[in-house]
């Protein structure tokens, strides 16, 4: 499976839920996951919900909500428009994620990207680190065309 932009993500951009503006917007987390399955497009999920906390990564290096992401850098560049975050770095971890979530915090915590990492990823007593991809209009973790 494949990132997923839930479909209530795209209908909250519309409806001017997330604020993505560099410093002065919304608040973004993103929370790791021991599983990816229950989420999907079609989802309405939210942080905390049925998927939420139940299978929410525990152990060593990691607090339940996950960390703030930083940076948050709207751009847009040849027709598309992107959002950048700086990587995020869960130190001296003791854990094994297969998804991550990026959620909105200050409306409701609701979804806006599910992170599949392919497979469980672990650290023993080191950094877990999420790196996200360029910042640019073909790679950018979250792109709208």
């Amino acid at each position: 499976m494949a990132n997923i932009v839930p479909d209530s993500f795209k209908e909250e951009l519309f409806e001017a839920i997330h604020d993505f503006t560099a410093s002065t917007g919304d608040t973004f987390k993103l929370a790791l996951y021991n599983t990816v399955s229950g989420f999907a497009a079609a989802t309405t999920t939210v942080y905390a919900a049925t998927i939420g906390s139940s299978v929410e990564v525990t152990g060593t290096g990691y607090t339940a909500t996950g960390a703030t992401l930083t940076n948050i850098s709207p751009t847009v560049a040849q027709n598309v428009a992107f959002v950048d975050f700086n990587d995020v770095t869960f130190t001296t971890a003791t854990i094994t994620a297969a998804a991550a979530l990026i959620y909105n915090t200050t409306n409701g915590s609701k979804a806006v990207v599910v992170l599949d990492f392919g497979g469980s990823k672990t650290s023993t007593n080191g950094d877990f680190t999420i790196q996200f991809p360029a910042a640019n209009s073909t790679s950018a973790i979250l792109r709208i065309s």
